[in-house]
């Protein structure tokens, strides 16, 4: 009990570095090293699995700990350095878990294509070692990966320089690759209706959610992972808004919520499905399911148009928007971009220079 008489948070138990939170039930570890105060969640509520997982926990703290120690006193190979960073991008709280296991991923991928690399000593490492292994790298995986894997590798050499076991970083010069933006390939208006058709009289049981989601995709230019947390609270029909918030824990990509404009087409199909299912409260999530790529492949051999993903119908909207005639940096808005259009105006800027040859067709100074 504290001292004004309002209850602790946390609880000790029997158990050495063992402590409870009172309010989930939740065991952590609470350790002292090097004179840091350390609580880790031990994500359990039964006290003799805590008591089984603690000295894991206390094992791996010590080992992290022993590591950067050593990598101060420049004493450590590559491995080492790739085990401290790894650990600090677990760690980190401002990463959601995709972007932690990318990460992960990522770090695999440098190890495996660099089988000598982990032995290394961290003073060792040369500009050419960095060049010679990306020569290879290259070969193997598209731009956007080489260029995350040279950032993340900049990032290995970089936490061994701050703390003082090497001087320049190796792979500071390694030149990113040339990303080659995919060229879209969308179904025009009437192919779209025709595609929704198609998966709606597809005869599952499901077939009239996916195409509602396929028409939430598209007539929102939301996220699949967005959409599957939309709500009919987040959804207001008398000022034609959509609140996208994402993710309940983690949030929407950027982490940011978004208030969105409905189209006409969206208005009008969510004002179809509450109708249909106003009993439903205002927590209900919005969409039955949550992906329907099967269902999609079907449709598109039948209309005899090219495969799309669930993410194309985000390019969908974003392309009949621009050729609608809204511009670039309001559509990126919508889309939740916050790099005010750059990466629209890559992806979509010739379809603005297409709409303004048309309309340029219509300026006469004639009669």
């Amino acid at each position: 009990m504290r001292k004004n008489g309002q209850k602790s948070a946390w609880e000790s138990t029997r158990v050495q570095n063992l402590i409870r939170h009172t309010s989930t039930g939740t065991y952590y570890a609470r350790l002292r090293i090097a004179g840091k105060l350390i609580s880790k969640s031990l994500k359990t509520k039964v006290l003799s699995v805590a008591e089984l997982r603690l000295p894991d926990e206390k094992k791996k703290h010590l080992e992290i700990h022993e590591k950067r120690k050593s990598l101060r006193e420049g004493k450590m190979v590559v491995g080492d350095v790739i085990h401290v960073y790894g650990e600090n991008v677990k760690t980190n709280p401002s990463l959601k878990p995709k972007t932690k296991y990318y990460y992960k991923m990522i770090l695999d991928f440098i190890t495996k294509s660099w089988p000598t690399l982990e032995k290394m000593d961290i003073g060792t490492v040369t500009d050419r070692h960095c060049e010679d292994w990306l020569v290879k790298y290259r070969k193997h995986y598209a731009p956007s990966v080489v260029n995350n894997s040279i950032a993340v590798l900049r990032a290995i050499f970089k936490e061994a320089i701050s703390a003082g076991a090497r001087y320049g970083n190796p792979a500071a010069e390694l030149k990113r690759s040339k990303l080659r933006l995919k060229k879209l390939k969308l179904p025009t208006r009437q192919e779209f209706l025709k595609f929704v058709q198609a998966i709606e009289t597809g005869g599952s049981r499901d077939s009239k959610n996916c195409a509602d989601l396929v028409r939430c995709l598209a007539y929102s230019g939301m996220r699949i992972g967005e959409s599957k947390h939309v709500t009919w609270r987040d959804i207001d029909l008398v000022k034609n808004k959509l609140h996208v918030r994402g993710d309940p824990v983690t949030g929407t990509k950027n982490s940011e919520t978004r208030t969105v404009p409905m189209i006409a087409e969206l208005e009008t199909m969510l004002e179809r499905m509450r109708h249909e299912r106003s009993d439903e409260s205002q927590d209900s999530h919005v969409m039955k399911i949550h992906e329907c790529q099967k269902s999609m492949d079907r449709a598109a051999k039948i209309v005899g148009m090219e495969r799309i993903t669930h993410h194309d119908l985000r390019h969908l909207f974003a392309t009949i928007c621009i050729e609608s005639g809204v511009d670039i940096p309001t559509v990126s808005r919508w889309l939740g971009h916050k790099d005010g259009g750059a990466l629209a105006m890559k992806v979509y800027g010739h379809l603005r220079d297409e709409h303004s040859a048309a309309q340029a067709q219509r300026v006469s100074f004639g009669s």
